[in-house]
């Protein structure tokens, strides 16, 4: 996280040594990873269930990016404003995991292993930016339905996610053929259950990839503008925040730039994999 400047790191570092993360996986204990960090004059709580393994290493950055921006929104905001949209807060987050797979590539020691880097890099933005985009899609299908009067029965349901799940995958036209019972995937997505969450996931990541990049093309002045992101909690609408770091979500830019880095990482795993067969 040194790209991030030294007082990001000193902050980080000294609150994991004070040990504010329950790592390991344990009997009765719940599964996934969450940051807790509602107490306004508390500092943040982490869940892991760490495996040591890169999902478990990208999941601990992915937590301390939203634990970061709690502490930076209450170093500098009053109770009332210290709280931030779900808008922003899957945004230092995602950057974090960019700012880990970015790092992991670079001090992999073989071919192999940075193409697994890549890999698990691609997966994540087919995982955020599409799937999470097609969630939302279906949502909000299923809000229109209802408005116009639709009985949603299960099986409407499952004819309303297929149709849109093989419309993503080009089922028509032979790309990903679809099984019948992948209809009913939509029953055990847990954000289904919680009105219009996913498309946050979507967007966070295209912002994320844009202040990336700022910090990586701007140096210091990119950090900066990151970091008063964070340190601006919930003080104006997030949009406002967004455009004031210099991502603009209501421009094409940003989506077409995680395009261009999928587009880019797909080039860069064929160039590395062309290198591994001429040493072969």
């Amino acid at each position: 996280m040194s790209i991030l400047g030294d007082d990001w790191v000193d902050m980080q570092r000294d609150a994991i040594d004070q040990r504010w993360m329950h790592v390991y996986p344990q009997q009765g204990k719940r599964s996934g990873a969450y940051m807790s960090g509602s107490a306004y004059d508390v500092h943040p709580y982490l869940l892991l269930n760490y495996n040591d393994d890169y999902d478990s290493l990208s999941t601990f950055a992915h937590e301390w990016g939203h634990a970061m921006h709690t502490l930076y929104a209450k170093q500098n905001q009053p109770f009332e404003t210290a709280g931030y949209a779900t808008f922003i807060a899957e945004i230092p987050s995602t950057s974090l995991e960019l700012i880990l797979q970015e790092y992991m590539v670079r001090s992999a020691d073989t071919i192999d292993e940075k193409l697994f880097y890549l890999g698990s890099g691609l997966e994540n933005l087919r995982g955020t930016f599409y799937r999470q985009t097609m969630f939302a899609e279906f949502e909000l299908a299923l809000y229109e339905a209802a408005e116009r009067g639709e009985a949603l029965s299960g099986a409407r349901i499952s004819e309303i996610y297929g149709d849109i799940l093989k419309r993503y995958h080009g089922h028509d036209e032979g790309v990903v053929l679809i099984d019948e019972l992948y209809t009913n995937e939509w029953m055990f997505v847990p954000h289904f259950y919680r009105n219009m969450y996913v498309f946050q996931y979507s967007t966070s990541l295209t912002a994320g990839t844009a202040l990336y990049a700022n910090i990586v093309e701007e140096g210091s002045a990119g950090v900066e503008n990151y970091k008063n992101l964070l340190r601006a909690g919930g003080s104006d609408y997030p949009y406002n925040l967004l455009r004031d770091a210099g991502v603009d979500l209501a421009t094409a830019e940003p989506y077409q730039a995680v395009v261009a880095r999928m587009n880019a990482i797909m080039d860069q795993m064929e160039e590395l994999i062309e290198e591994r067969d001429r040493e072969n």
